[in-house]
């Protein structure tokens, strides 16, 4: 009964292991593009139903990034793994499997806006967990309502 359980174990470690990040650093896409899966969720999705919104920011972009981090360290078992030039990678890893989540944070100096990638680096189906993390870490770093005087 063991065995199938530490093999699916020793699988996950290796491809996770073997598994780089993909950090893209052209302008035009700010992301990589998600695969034909379900399981991956971006600003720049081409597909509806993979397609996060943007979330807008009034700081400096350095002040910018330093939020962002804070707001993606805030989920459980994450590790930044790349954090250059306004933009941010980690490795979420899910709590009893440990299958590991890429996400990537972009902050868009120009536009002053977030752009966001979450994706599972294996499987098909990860049962709305990306968009739920990217929903939570966007709520983080939302702007507070204007207040009229």
């Amino acid at each position: 009964m063991m065995r199938p359980l530490l093999l699916a174990s020793l699988v996950t470690s290796l491809v996770t292991m073997a598994w780089p990040p993909s950090l893209h650093t052209g302008a035009d896409p700010m992301l990589p593009p998600c695969p034909d899966t379900p399981n991956c969720v971006s600003t720049e999705a081409t597909r509806a139903s993979q397609r996060v919104p943007t979330v807008p920011f009034r700081d400096a972009p350095a002040a910018a990034l330093a939020r962002a981090k804070s707001a993606l360290l805030a989920e459980p078992r994450t590790t930044v793994t790349i954090e250059r030039d306004g933009h941010l990678h980690a490795e979420c890893r899910s709590f009893l499997f440990r299958f590991v989540d890429d996400v990537d944070i972009v902050v868009d100096p120009v536009a002053h806006v977030y752009h966001f990638r979450s994706a599972s680096r294996v499987g098909r189906s990860d049962l709305g967990v990306n968009r739920q993390r990217i929903a939570r870490i966007s709520a983080r770093l939302a702007l507070p309502p204007a207040t009229s005087d």
